[in-house]
């Protein structure tokens, strides 16, 4: 039978790399997303609006996909409209495929906010973990869309006899431009910032974060994990943690990223220093970066997901993932968190992004 998979969000950081790898292994790929772009190689478009089932019905008629790999979220104001809004993306895509008898196999990406709670909530004293985050953690008591998403699986999954999977990776790191959490875009960016007006790229997170040790993902290695998880049997129907396999503490990585761009690191000085106060003011600079080295995108704002890094940056604690769980299993992709980086910055100077 043919492996067609449809990818829900194929224009996000973790969607793309994701749509390259199922193409690769011969999938036909169908990419869903509200404003579908032409950038994949074999990649097909499929423009719809999770939030209207009518138009989503129509949007998929004549596709009939046997993998699903849902990387897409939307932000609201507050949790409990994350959860009402988030949920009703995975169940209206759901509902409107079951007639079609389909599907084999669900993968949902979520993230470590299924173990540190919502955005807002997980600076709050008292409901910190215990690191490194294990899949076997239980939920917290806290309203959560990672949650709700995952119930959504859950219900449908039972309705149809589809398996699935949970992904939860931490920090992603790789080649995207305009998505929502973008760390390597926006460190990239806030580097070239630096090194244009003579200014430190100084951190901007906390103590712990930049004392102790870390773990991110790599784009391509989650990308590995959600196709490792559709094919094997035995790893059906769990949830899985997935990050690169090394692990590193940011007063390292700091100072080498900086060198990179040829620009003089400053690490955490006894304040928390947020990266989106820092750029507040740096539109017009980026627009005069684009201008003189006749760059791709000149909206600072399209480029940098400032806040959402200041949320990584800024944690309490130290946060590393265990993974064992899909080690034990067979999964054995690895990447070096500093080549990640380095990866995606060569990439954006050899797109025209960054000068």
């Amino acid at each position: 039978m043919e492996n067609i998979a449809l990818v829900v969000g194929a224009t996000g950081i973790t969607g793309s790399n994701l749509a390259e790898e199922l193409i690769a292994q011969g999938f036909t790929t169908y990419g869903l997303s509200r404003n579908p772009k032409d950038n994949i190689s074999n990649l097909i478009p499929v423009q719809a609006d999770l939030l209207d089932e009518e138009n989503l019905t129509q949007a998929l008629q004549g596709i009939s996909p046997t993998h699903i790999y849902f990387t897409t979220w939307m932000r609201t104001g507050t949790e409990e409209e994350n959860i009402r809004v988030n949920s009703a993306l995975v169940r209206n895509l759901l509902n409107v495929l079951s007639a079609k008898k389909s599907v084999k196999h669900v993968a949902l990406v979520t993230g470590l906010k299924h173990y540190l709670g919502p955005f807002e909530a997980y600076v709050k004293e008292g409901i910190l973990p215990e690191t490194p985050v294990r899949e076997e953690h239980p939920r917290l008591s806290l309203p959560n869309f990672y949650y709700a998403q995952e119930d959504e699986v859950y219900k449908a999954s039972e309705r149809d006899g589809f398996t699935w999977s949970i992904h939860r990776p931490h920090t992603v790191v790789g080649y995207a431009v305009g998505n929502l959490m973008n760390i390597g875009t926006t460190l990239a960016v806030y580097a070239s910032i630096s090194k244009e007006t003579a200014r430190k790229f100084i951190w901007p997170g906390s103590e712990a974060q930049w004392n102790g040790i870390s773990d991110v993902t790599d784009a391509k290695i989650l990308a590995k994990q959600l196709l490792w998880a559709s094919n094997t049997e035995s790893a059906k129907n769990q949830a899985f943690n997935i990050t690169n396999g090394d692990v590193f503490r940011w007063k390292w990585l700091w100072e080498r990223l900086a060198n990179w761009f040829g620009i003089e690191a400053e690490g955490f000085n006894g304040t928390v220093r947020p990266l989106e106060k820092e750029l507040e003011n740096d539109q017009q600079i980026w627009q005069n970066i684009a201008r003189k080295y006749n760059l791709k995108e000149s909206n600072l704002n399209h480029l940098a997901s400032a806040w959402h890094t200041d949320l990584d940056l800024g944690r309490p604690l130290e946060v590393m993932c265990d993974m064992s769980k899909s080690r034990k299993l067979g999964f054995t992709a690895y990447s070096n968190t500093e080549d990640s980086f380095i990866e995606v910055f060569e990439r954006l100077r050899r797109e025209n992004i960054i000068p």
